[in-house]
């Protein structure tokens, strides 16, 4: 087999996540696809280590041990391409990737193209280090620079606007997933690219617009991916429910691949194994998307709802338009009859909110009880409009990726570190699953900066989260174990609950975990351990763990 001259190659943040990007250019690389390797790596891979792999790719195992003919005699070498995707969490080894690679070898061209260098490049290390940069959409731009560095006219700019033509010129990169990807990785997929709203710290806020793919095609091509195996999709599109009669389709689309209700077949159909997950927006929910939404078993929906913050003058102020009212209903509606699994977003150190506003906003939608709540900080993306507030309202941000605000006009640094403690505790506590029963008897012991007022579910664990970090100093490394014996530590020295109340509550939580190790709190009162978990149960697990992990 020929080795090839052009690889396409970036640094995911986990094996699981496999490049969307990276397969739409594979896809459309025409006559020199036959040339072209995808080479993915992980962001935990030492820079080195890509480079020697990347050059491995590029000239087989055997040349990389032999030292290089640059004798005048000797052929000219062929042209070769590295072409790398570059995100925010990716950027800081990319370019240390990109260094060690000129060092080496100077005359493979460099192409960078991705959303964190399609802004503000003169400012980036890593696009002084490369040979050309594509900017946008890179679909053809990427197959035409090749081209152009293969065969001629040389391209003469270094920094490439890129093309974006009708989506029905785009060859769609389903195809390119692989027998590997299917079994084991999350499968990227898109109906639609681009949004229409105008919310400041998205990138999505520059686009005109919202694309939709041909519904047939896209759904031939999912189709495809289900024959072939695939059962796990997480849909990437900003605005899914945008279009209604799409989303419809597309929601029956997968609610026909499962077994009718009663069926003989439910425990053994592979099909019970469908998770799809889709980007909602949170005021938009007909009756007739409901009636389709109603219709799915547990387990299969996953529905990433971006709320973001429920303050109406920050919502304001960074153009976001949201009915809040109409976003609480639907949330109520999707908890109470819908199987659903919500997953539910806020971002904190919004230009003007404040730690009590933000609170405000955070035990109103707690009271609505979707499944998870993720704590976001804000960053400010390269590109986005959310710099236009910098001076007025006091943003500062770290100068490093992934650029998080670090303190505002009305949220200091000590605060803001607060809540980073609070929100990575948040996650181990509650998102985790793992305490159900003691999060309530937490949150219902809380108590309001105000006696008189009704507990807020916000104060309460930021009470317990400020203890933590007094406590333990720590924010990772905390087991389910430290956490079992800190929670029982903290409800019975500081909430003053009975020593039998915790220690039942905290012991049913972790029997329910499935947890095997004995936190010293629960030694005396913890069942015979049964048999070792099967690898069986092990793999359901892992599974489950799949179908909750974050996006690109």
């Amino acid at each position: 087999m020929p080795l090839p001259t052009i690889l396409l190659a970036t640094l995911n943040a986990k094996y699981i996540h496999a490049s969307l990007g990276l397969r739409y250019l594979l896809a459309n690389m025409g006559e020199l696809k036959p040339q072209t390797t995808l080479c993915e790596f992980t962001i935990a891979r030492q820079p080195q280590d890509v480079v020697d792999a990347l050059l491995q790719t590029l000239d087989g195992p055997a040349a990389c041990d032999q030292p290089r003919n640059t004798s005048e005699t000797s052929p000219a070498p062929r042209p070769q391409i590295i072409g790398f995707g570059v995100y925010i969490w990716n950027v800081t080894p990319t370019c240390e990737v990109v260094r060690l690679l000129k060092i080496q070898r100077p005359e493979i061209k460099v192409i960078l193209g991705g959303p964190e260098v399609s802004h503000e490049i003169n400012e980036q290390d890593i696009v002084r280090l490369a040979d050309h940069v594509i900017t946008g959409w890179g679909d053809v731009s990427f197959p035409k620079l090749c081209r152009a560095l293969l065969h001629g006219p040389q391209p003469l700019m270094k920094v490439i606007a890129g093309e974006q033509p009708p989506l029905d010129q785009i060859v769609l990169p389903y195809a390119e997933y692989t027998e590997a990807d299917l079994a084991h990785r999350l499968l990227y997929v898109e109906a639609s690219r681009g949004c229409p709203f105008k919310c400041e710290f998205c990138l999505s806020s520059l686009d005109k617009t919202a694309w939709a793919f041909d519904l047939e095609t896209f759904l031939t091509e999912m189709q495809g991916l289900y024959q072939r195996g695939a059962r796990n999709f997480k849909f990437v599109d900003r605005t899914f429910n945008l279009k209604i009669d799409a989303s419809v389709r597309i929601l029956q689309f997968f609610l026909d691949k499962l077994p009718a209700p009663g069926s003989t077949d439910l425990k053994n159909d592979s099909a019970n194994d469908l998770f799809v997950h889709f980007e909602v927006i949170p005021d938009q929910l007909p009756e007739r998307l409901k009636h389709m939404i109603a219709q799915f078993p547990p387990g299969v929906l996953q529905f990433e709802v971006g709320i973001q913050s429920f303050n109406v003058d920050v919502q304001q102020r960074i153009s976001r338009k949201q009915d809040n009212d109409k976003t609480a209903a639907n949330l109520r509606w999707l908890v109470d009859e819908s199987n659903a699994h919500l997953h539910t977003d806020l971002i904190f150190g919004l230009p003007g909110e404040t730690l009590q506003s933000f609170a405000t906003g955070f035990d109103r939608l707690h009271a609505l009880r979707p499944h998870e709540i993720q704590l976001g900080i804000l960053k400010r993306l390269r590109g986005t409009p959310i710099a236009r507030h910098s001076v007025a309202y006091g943003m500062v941000y770290d100068a490093n990726p992934p650029y998080t605000v670090r303190q505002t006009g009305a949220v200091d640094a000590a605060t803001m570190q607060r809540f980073t403690r609070f929100a990575r505790y948040w996650d181990l506590v509650a998102n985790s699953g793992r305490f159900k029963q003691t999060l309530a008897l937490l949150l219902a012991e809380g108590v309001a900066s105000d006696a008189s007022a009704t507990p807020s579910p916000f104060e309460a664990f930021l009470a317990f989260a400020d203890w933590l970090w007094q406590t333990t100093g720590k924010t990772s490394g905390l087991s389910p174990e430290i956490l079992v014996d800190a929670l029982f530590d903290y409800l019975c020295s500081m909430s003053h609950l009975s020593i039998q109340t915790v220690q039942q509550t905290l012991l049913n939580d972790y029997v329910a975990s499935g947890a095997r190790a004995r936190p010293h709190s629960l030694k005396d009162v913890l069942p015979k351990q049964e048999a070792p978990q099967s690898q069986a149960a092990k793999t359901l697990a892992q599974r489950q763990e799949r179908h909750l992990s974050a996006p690109i």
